[in-house]
């Protein structure tokens, strides 16, 4: 557990200066920004609409989801897995790395766990600046009903199945950035399969949901509940969510064992 300790704290030294850190908090207040931004200056145009809570709520929150989580997230969960491998290979430094006193598994998992938690604090401020951000519009134009709703959980829900979702994606992009060392051809095949992922969720492929990089797509769809149901009573663990975690395992093993035959000479 204390190798496991020293190699994340040496990852977030080595990566906190780097675009990946940083995009996983200039993303959400940008995108949260620009939409709150955009519902102020337009209020007026909104209001016409005259939204009850829930559906204002909706359309808000909708609008950073759909954006984030159908197309920048994949490309950012693809560029940060490169980001957090390409360190070792920019610099040369994986002898180095494994001459140091911890084993080879602490120093994979933490880079691994290093590249989960980035995802997990990019998600994290969506969700929270989405939240707060609405509030805070109800403040500055009194006539929005965002006090007539409270969205806590579904936020929640989503940003958690996105969060499942991309584990799969992370978790592949992850292994290829650990097999090369260039930039074309990890990047490369993620744009081929989030492109590929896009389309054949959109198009209602049967079996889209096999396929990792479809996942985010399809955990933003809306699941059929029963009649009566509340907003937020929708599934977290569907298809798609158990298929990403199934891909994540897998290639966490499968990527274990690539790090162990590395030629580090």
């Amino acid at each position: 557990m204390r190798s496991l300790y020293i190699s994340y704290i040496s990852e977030f030294y080595k990566s906190r200066k780097t675009l990946a850190f940083w995009a996983a908090i200039i993303l959400p207040v940008l995108i949260c920004g620009l939409i709150a931004v955009g519902y102020y200056f337009n209020a007026e145009k909104v209001l016409k609409y005259n939204y009850p809570g829930m559906v204002l709520w909706g359309q808000y929150s909708g609008a950073s989801l759909g954006v984030m989580g159908m197309l920048i997230l994949p490309f950012y969960v693809m560029f940060m897995a490169f980001s957090v491998n390409n360190i070792e290979h920019k610099n040369d430094t994986w002898k180095t790395l494994f001459a140091q006193p911890l084993n080879k598994l602490s120093i994979y998992a933490a880079k691994y766990l290093y590249a989960v938690v980035l995802l997990f604090i990019c998600l994290l401020l969506f969700a929270f600046l989405t939240f707060t951000s609405g509030y805070i519009l109800q403040m500055l134009v009194p006539k929005y009903t965002f006090n007539d709703y409270n969205p806590f959980l579904v936020l929640s829900k989503y940003y958690t199945k996105l969060f499942l979702a991309s584990l799969g994606i992370l978790s592949v992009q992850f292994v290829f950035s650990l097999i090369w060392s260039d930039f074309l051809k990890p990047m490369g095949i993620g744009f081929v399969g989030i492109i590929g992922g896009i389309i054949t969720a959109n198009v209602g492929w049967a079996y889209a949901y096999l396929i990792p990089y479809s996942a985010p797509t399809l955990a933003l769809r809306i699941t059929r509940v029963s009649k009566n149901a509340k907003p937020e009573d929708f599934p977290i663990f569907t298809q798609e969510i158990w298929v990403s975690l199934a891909v994540a395992a897998a290639m966490f093993i499968i990527g274990y064992f690539i790090l162990l035959k590395r030629n580090i000479k």
